[in-house]
């Protein structure tokens, strides 16, 4: 017996329509020679209503013992005439047993039980099956879903660049080493080389949404060992252009899941407010003043503290620019700007006082970047295979790249970034 109907078509099929259920089993209450039956779907959940005299003593019994959380396939028909609180129930003419569950389950489903995360992560399995962990999921595939048709429809190529490296692709030690055969290798942390390598090679615009790893060693509830990165690059365009599609990536992406996925929203009892464009763009120095006058201490040069986030995170509750920062605190790729060298053309994108990501335009001229990787203490050569294609004719070109359980975590109002990763790779964590 395979499905023919979610549970959320019933309540739109004609009365008496025949139609296929599969799902588990959520809640069985028996009364007599009746029992009801909540069966439960990654759409909703429907009511099934089983009757001794039609479906068979031995088949009502099975039935009405099954453990919650056991899988079956319902085949009936829809009847709209029924006092049930969900507007619609199926009577069946046939329930397919396809997997009964043990007891007691790992934890609850419906239960009003609080469980802690960590325990939760445990037993994942069952955790995703609650309506509310599931809306997040579908919110942030539709995230995922409308950033990749926004940047198609700007005319992005889509690219898949390696995630095994022999060099560290942006200079930091906070890298995963293993062992590449006979030699060392490394798990790449970011796609970076590799997409501005694709503007030497004239594809102008190119996204790639895939794996990062960062071998860092916070614990925190903002931070992940592996997570799902959204680079994009952009050629014959300087921070300002990918600034402004940034913004409206983002944009596009509120009002599309606001508008597609109204019964999560309404699951996790959230309201997505679709912010006002363009963002803000704040100076690094006029930020730096600010903190210092409200009584923190920071330097020029300093990146802000989050005691320093939290501060500017009051002031501006919603997304903004941080811009101008000083070269010493960003990659050698970035480009100087021309009239104050100490100053980069690189940007944060915040939220109040979360950072969900980075970007700038990026150095195109060979020697002032080779110097930079210098200056960094970097050696070139380690990078020929990066540098030669800066060598032969290479656009200005610009980008970023944006952590797709960041924005998530965001429009979701979740607490930890664990709770919108399917399965969190962390300090501690290397399993389920």
């Amino acid at each position: 017996m395979g499905r023919k109907n979610y549970t959320s078509e019933i309540y739109n099929l004609p009365d008496a329509s025949d139609v296929i259920l599969c799902g588990w089993v959520q809640e069985i209450r028996k009364l007599g020679n009746i029992a009801f039956l909540i069966l439960r779907d990654r759409e909703g959940v429907a009511q099934i209503t089983v009757m001794k005299n039609s479906i068979g003593n031995e088949k009502f019994r099975e039935i009405t013992g099954l453990n919650r959380e056991s899988v079956i396939c319902v085949k009936g028909k829809i009847n709209k005439n029924t006092q049930s609180k969900l507007g619609a129930e199926v009577i069946p003419d046939n329930v397919e047993i396809l997997s009964v569950a043990e007891t007691p389950l790992p934890m609850g489903v419906i239960d009003r039980v609080s469980v802690d995360l960590e325990t939760r992560l445990d037993v994942r399995f069952m955790d995703l099956r609650r309506p509310e962990i599931l809306s997040v999921f579908k919110i942030e595939s539709n995230i995922g879903k409308s950033i990749r048709r926004k940047l198609e429809d700007e005319g992005f190529i889509e690219i898949h660049t390696p995630k095994i490296i022999a060099t560290a692709t942006e200079g930091g030690t906070e890298l995963f080493r293993l062992k590449y055969f006979e030699k060392d290798a490394y798990l790449v942390q970011s796609p970076q080389l590799y997409k501005q390598i694709m503007m030497s090679a004239g594809f102008e615009r190119v996204y790639e949404i895939a794996p990062a790893f960062r071998a860092e060693e916070h614990n925190t509830s903002r931070h992940l060992n592996e997570f799902v990165s959204v680079d994009i690059e952009m050629s014959f365009a300087d921070e300002e252009d990918v600034m402004n599609l940034l913004e409206n990536v983002v944009f596009y992406s509120l009002k599309y899941v606001k508008e597609n996925n109204i019964n999560d929203l309404k699951t996790l009892n959230l309201d997505i407010e679709i912010p006002e464009l363009p963002f803000p763009r704040l100076k690094y120095d006029d930020l730096l003043n600010y903190v210092n006058s409200q009584g923190i201490n920071m330097k020029f040069g300093e990146d802000f503290s989050s005691e320093a986030l939290n501060v500017i995170g009051k002031k501006y509750t919603g997304f903004y620019f941080i811009t101008r920062w000083p070269m010493e605190t960003r990659a050698f790729y970035v480009m100087p700007y021309d009239d104050d060298p100490k100053y980069g053309k690189a940007f944060d994108l915040m939220f109040g006082e979360r950072e969900i990501t980075s970007g700038a335009q990026r150095n195109h001229i060979y020697s002032s970047l080779k110097e930079n990787m210098v200056k960094k203490g970097l050696n070139p050569e380690n990078f020929r295979f990066y540098l030669d294609a800066f060598r032969y004719g290479m656009p200005p070109h610009a980008g970023w790249a944006i952590g797709l359980e960041r924005l998530t975590m965001i429009l979701t109002d979740s607490k930890n970034i664990r709770e919108v990763t399917l399965f969190p790779r962390d300090r501690k964590r290397i399993e389920p």
